[in-house]
């Protein structure tokens, strides 16, 4: 698509005419190719290119936002908007990560952030890992007020979000953020609605169980994050989530999951879990909805006994013992 306008040419030093170009260009960022809408001027006078002189848009810019979408990775006004969520400078974030302040400055003003700095920045804003963070490292604070403030504001948020989660705590303990949990704190809300989103048409109940684990793992090696912060023990038939059946009954009882059994020709039977109310996509980022829905599609052809045999062969099953749990260190070596 061409246009004839009249612009001033930064090499004729004078008003041409010049051609209006729309087209599609490939970038190429950390190898991959983009492709993106572009638009520029040609001097029809001298051939020299440029982009439209009042344009906004940044090409390099597009591709990085790009870049980010298709790899899950936050956009420069989500980290911005997170790290401003509890009040905090860029300097205090930058000391309570690590980084230098300049680092953190570029990634929020648009500097494609580096992977290794994507996972930290994403655990450390976890409010449980903050919080941890703050308490470890109070020099971040310029003043020891703001950092003994936020101390008790996340710890209020913290009791704020425990319902649910006082009765699982009473009957079967606490835990905090570890390698066991995918350094996140366990959020029933997401773990329940992940067992409604993978019981929408029916699962069986085994199946189930290594959906949620492969959903946790995966996210872990992805993101250095687990959905939902989960625990995973090992079992004869496969990894399964701590106390699973608590979970699964609370369920029923609450008309969420209806159960049933299903028999097969060969003479085995298995409970069918099958969503009765759906399940709030609300609650999950981009990330995490988009790993739910491919541990779904890559799976679904596969049986609850060959799923079974499936995480039989990862290494973290391997080598933990029996109906101990399963660190998400092994996520590096998942074989989906």
């Amino acid at each position: 698509m061409t246009n004839i306008m009249i612009n001033i040419c930064l090499n004729c030093e004078k008003e041409t005419k010049t051609e209006s170009i729309k087209t599609k260009e490939k970038f190429k960022v950390r190898g991959e190719a983009i492709e993106l809408n572009v638009e520029y001027f040609k001097c029809l006078e001298c051939g020299n290119e440029f982009r439209p002189p009042k344009s906004t848009v940044d090409p390099i810019n597009q591709a990085y936002r790009e870049y980010r979408k298709r790899h899950g990775m936050l956009q420069p006004e989500e980290i911005r908007e997170r790290r401003e969520r509890y009040g905090l400078t860029q300097q205090e974030m930058s000391r309570l990560l690590g980084w230098g302040l300049a680092t953190l400055s570029r990634y929020e003003n648009g500097a494609l952030q580096d992977e290794a700095h994507e996972k930290a920045f994403r655990r450390a804003v976890e409010p449980h890992n903050l919080l941890k963070l703050i308490e470890e490292t109070p020099e971040a604070f310029s003043s020891a007020e703001k950092g003994a403030r936020l101390v008790k504001e996340l710890k209020a948020l913290d009791e704020e979000s425990r319902s649910f989660e006082n009765i699982y705590e009473e009957r079967f303990g606490h835990y905090s953020p570890d390698e066991f949990s995918g350094y996140r704190k366990l959020d029933i809300e997401k773990f329940t609605n992940a067992i409604l989103f993978f019981c929408i048409g029916g699962i069986l109940k085994t199946k189930l169980n290594k959906l949620l684990f492969y959903a946790d793992f995966k996210h872990y090696k992805d993101y250095s994050l687990s959905i939902t912060g989960m625990r995973y023990a090992r079992y004869p038939y496969g990894p399964v989530p701590d106390k699973y059946d608590y979970y699964f009954a609370t369920l029923v009882d609450e008309n969420a999951i209806g159960v049933s059994e299903e028999f097969y020709p060969n003479g085995y039977s298995g409970e069918q879990l099958t969503s009765l109310k759906n399940p709030d996509l609300s609650l999950f980022a981009t990330s995490e909805l988009k790993l739910l829905a491919s541990v779904k599609e890559y799976f679904k052809d596969m049986t609850s006994t060959s799923i079974s045999e499936f995480s039989h062969q990862e290494k973290g099953y391997i080598n933990t013992p029996e109906r101990q749990f399963i660190s998400y260190e092994y996520a590096e070596e998942l074989r989906y």
